[in-house]
């Protein structure tokens, strides 16, 4: 006879629990259908870096804006509550930084754009002969500072772009996507991208318990009181991590024959001379016909030097991220927005690159804009809402007691 609260009689146990569709899914299927409906890791990097490259092709600001608005609002709408995904505000911290630092060298030492507004004068400092072409003080100009608040905001917004990918998708699982021939590099870049967001987030729980206990949490004294505990929680989390590593067999690898080590050693090293010849061809005016196509012929050889040196790795995958139409989607849009920008500052090169001499106001381009739009599409596939009957049902499996 089943106690009471135990077995099939607890009340508001899974089996009295309607399921959806008219059938209960069981927990392993749920977590594969939770799998299934999450955005594939590189999507989100795709993204992120087809507007980081849109934004290298402008020096709009009002274009710049956009694409900043654009990301923050995807970061906003589609981060998961992950520890590593509070890193948006370290990049925003970051590129408000390097713009003022950029702001600060222009002032100090002058800038290459000739100006007649002059906004003030500083005291010039005189310097030999042999540092002809450099000042330090002198007047200060408005177009040189607006120059360089340009150029800025074009460096701060591709960090931008690179913090929203490292938000958005997990470390982890982009590790796993990885081809074998580089998972060791991927596990060291992995472990690198995550150490900036554990780090924050230590050093915040800690100022949080010292304001709790009536400690001082900033100056210099603060700053040292933290810094101590934030340096022994990494180091406890490096000991962690190579014993994990240790323990799953991290390094090891197959026996491939020697010709085989030789074809893929040729291929992935010319494959990456080929990507850099076709690169440069495509950046410069001379190289225009060969440029295109030597890039691809040198991905098509990188592409199979790491599928060849994939052999000796071997290692399985659990559950593998897979490709689904949403993921495309996501992974679409960032690379059309990269597509429009280069195509409209080829077509119309003086509404992405505003002048400074003489000082005009910026003006929106309209199709440019309407492209950056473009960008917000995750935000409509794939916001962090309120989740699926699935995923609840999912949660509610494992979460019950025994």
């Amino acid at each position: 006879m089943d106690r009471p609260g135990t077995g099939t009689d607890r009340p508001g146990s899974a089996a009295d629990r309607p399921a959806s569709g008219g059938r209960r899914a069981t927990a392993g299927g749920d977590r594969s259908a939770a799998v299934g409906r999450s955005v594939h890791p590189a999507a989100w990097w795709l993204w992120a870096l087809g507007l980081g490259t849109a934004a290298t092709r402008t020096t709009n600001p009002l274009l710049l804006a956009a694409l900043l608005t654009t990301s923050a609002y995807v970061v906003v709408t589609c981060r998961p509550n992950t520890p590593w995904a509070r890193s948006y505000s370290a990049f925003l911290h970051l590129a408000l930084a390097v713009l003022l630092v950029r702001l600060v060298f222009v002032v100090l030492l002058g800038s290459p754009v000739p100006g007649t507004q002059v906004i003030v004068t500083l005291p010039e400092v005189p310097l030999p002969d042999w540092a002809q072409g450099i000042r330090l003080g002198g007047k200060v100009t408005a177009e040189g500072v607006l120059f360089a608040l340009y150029d800025g905001l074009r460096l701060a917004t591709l960090l931008v772009c690179v913090g929203a990918a490292n938000s958005l998708a997990s470390p982890s699982r982009l590790l796993k996507t990885l081809p074998g021939a580089l998972y060791e590099a991927g596990v060291a870049v992995v472990v690198a991208m995550t150490f900036a967001p554990q780090l924050i987030a230590d050093v915040q729980r800690l100022r949080a318990a010292r304001r709790l206990r009536g400690r001082p949490d900033k100056g210099l004294r603060g700053l040292l009181q933290v810094g101590l505990p934030v340096l022994e929680g990494a180091l406890e989390r490096s000991v962690a991590l190579a014993a994990a590593m240790d323990a799953r067999g991290y390094g090891r690898t197959a026996d491939v024959p020697a010709a085989v080590r030789r074809t893929t050693a040729a291929l992935t090293v010319g494959g990456l001379l080929g990507v850099c010849a076709g690169t440069y061809g495509l950046l410069t005016a001379a190289g225009g016909g060969y440029g295109l196509p030597l890039l691809l012929a040198g991905v098509a050889a990188a592409v199979a030097g790491l599928r060849l040196g994939g052999r000796r790795s071997p290692r399985t995958r659990y559950r593998p991220d897979l490709w689904t139409p949403r993921a495309c989607l996501v992974a679409a849009s960032g690379v059309t927005v990269a597509a429009l920008l280069t195509l409209a500052s080829s077509v119309d090169p003086a509404a992405l690159h505003p002048g400074v001499v003489p000082l005009t106001a910026p003006t929106l381009p309209l199709w440019p804009a309407a492209a950056v739009a473009v960008g917000l599409l995750p935000a409509l596939l794939a916001p962090m809402g309120r989740p699926a009957p699935e995923d609840t049902e999912y949660r509610e499996d494992i979460e019950e007691p025994s």
